[in-house]
């Protein structure tokens, strides 16, 4: 049985591509290269290890098989890069992270950019996908670190806490109705026409079930693919809409809008670091949970305070130091 490194590598990536062409494009090798590794490896180990079809190739039961051996010799290989790392000069570490919506567009690009400033020999694949299908990732170890909400169940992995995800309502700013509030319930808002993300969004299905559990259907004009494009046409006076109050402080700069904190529960969410193991990761990856985790927030009740705490100083109920949405 003759195989490398490289073969198992591109084994994943068609795997993760569930195409030949893209897996030999992300392993940098030649289309016909690629296709002559992967029957070399059928070749010897006498079992196929992909059903090929029109609209791509999954693995056999064979290939689903290998691919757990293969995860873990990469996982193994990546920590001894790792750990020999301050002796060999040019060795890379690269830590796979995935992570939902919010998390990528409001929280990570800051924490990550630092990071990589501060760690040249350390690289970052970053992916967005919903959370549930992040957790099962990383449990199958397609990736080493996860960024997920906590509404979705973790299983065995691991977690860390993140940040808070705090939902807001927003609306156009020249809109009286609400003068002098800082928070309301989405029961205030729920007759109104909305401005929302596209279907199957998890962050919209999140906002629809705790409406469909008031018994309650939102109406909407418009549904489109991003939290900003959702903030422009609230602006422009086309909707209400809810999104996170991340979202609401940037696009308010440039954008004629008001938010307020929704109070129902729901509204507050914590993202959560995860992995199968922290203390198996490699060095450099560790590296990274810890930096992640400095700006991390004590873990809150559903009241949005950790218990035994006072409220937070950007609660907008407190005065000083409050945000002043609108």
């Amino acid at each position: 049985m003759r195989f490398d490194l490289t073969d198992l590598r591109l084994f994943l990536h068609v795997v993760d591509a569930q195409s030949i062409t893209q897996g030999a494009q992300r392993a940098n090798l030649a289309l016909a290269s690629a296709s002559a590794r992967i029957r070399g490896m059928e070749a010897a180990l006498g079992v196929p290890l992909f059903e090929r079809g029109r609209r791509g190739v999954q693995p056999t039961p064979a290939g689903r098989s290998l691919i757990h051996h293969a995860r873990a010799i990469q996982r193994q290989l990546e920590q001894m890069v790792g750990e020999l790392g301050v002796y060999a000069r040019g060795l890379r570490g690269q830590v796979r992270l995935l992570a939902n919506t919010v998390a990528l567009i409001e929280f990570l690009p800051d924490s990550l950019g630092s990071f990589l400033a501060a760690h040249p020999n350390v690289d970052v694949d970053v992916g967005e996908r919903p959370s549930e299908v992040i957790v099962e990732a990383v449990a199958q170890g397609a990736a080493d670190l996860g960024v997920v909400a906590d509404t979705v169940d973790l299983g065995r992995l691991e977690r860390r806490p993140f940040r808070l995800d705090r939902l807001v309502a927003v609306l156009p700013r020249d809109r009286p109705e609400f003068a002098g509030r800082r928070t309301l319930a989405l029961a205030d808002i729920i007759d109104r026409e909305f401005v929302g993300l596209g279907p199957g969004h998890p962050l919209q299905d999140h906002i629809l079930r705790h409406a469909a559990r008031a018994g309650r259907n939102l109406t909407f004009r418009v549904r489109l693919g991003s939290l900003d494009a959702v903030c422009a046409l609230v602006a422009q006076g086309v909707g209400v809409g809810i999104v996170p109050e991340a979202t609401a402080r940037r696009c308010r700069r440039s954008m004629s809008i008001q938010a307020l904190r929704l109070t129902d529960s729901w509204a507050l969410r914590n993202l959560t670091l995860c992995a199968r193991r922290f203390d198996a990761l490699a060095p450099y990856a560790r590296d990274l949970v810890e930096h992640l985790g400095k700006q991390a927030p004590e873990q809150p009740t559903r009241r949005g305070r950790s218990a035994g705490t006072t409220a937070p100083s950007d609660d907008p109920t407190t005065g000083e130091g409050a945000w002043r949405p609108g």
